[in-house]
């Protein structure tokens, strides 16, 4: 069982799958509910400061490099364009803008690239860290709910 919760704390670490897939996992693999979430919050949220602190510097140093320099272009365009989205749309409710974006699992929403957004934004580092969390606990209630819709449809169809 521990396994499985390792595998659950790295799945929500993974950028672009994030909790959005260690949730179902944990669903899938009959793992009790209450740890599972805590521990894919946990794992999606423990890169967030380290993204918003050190993401941006990264990117602009790679964007030039031979062997990442496409794929550290594709996440500062990326992060750029959700941050001018988000705030072209929320204006002075940017903060809880901050929080939809990374709370409804949609794909390219979450953690890795709500935090980036919010990095080029020029955020408060700390108000964007608690925004970006209760964004992360509303995506994983919406996954635990739609986990539990679609594997207890599976389980009444055998």
């Amino acid at each position: 069982m521990l396994r499985k919760y390792l595998i659950v704390f790295l799945i929500s670490m993974v950028p672009l799958i994030e909790l959005r897939g260690a949730i179902p996992y944990a669903v899938g693999f009959e793992l009790p509910l209450v740890p599972s979430y805590l521990i894919a919050i946990l794992g999606n949220m423990l890169p967030v400061p380290f993204i918003f602190l050190f993401g941006r510097k990264l990117l602009e140093w790679g964007k030039d490099k031979r062997l990442i320099g496409g794929f550290c272009r594709w996440c500062l365009e990326k992060g750029t364009k959700a941050g001018a989205k988000m705030e072209s749309k929320a204006g002075r409710g940017l903060y809880v803008a901050l929080l939809l974006f990374v709370g409804i699992p949609l794909p390219g929403t979450g953690a890795w690239t709500g935090t980036l957004a919010a990095a080029m934004l020029n955020m408060d580092f700390r108000k964007s860290v608690v925004y970006v969390m209760l964004g992360v606990l509303l995506a994983g209630l919406i996954m635990l709910a739609a986990s539990l819709g679609v594997f207890g449809a599976i389980s009444l169809a055998k």
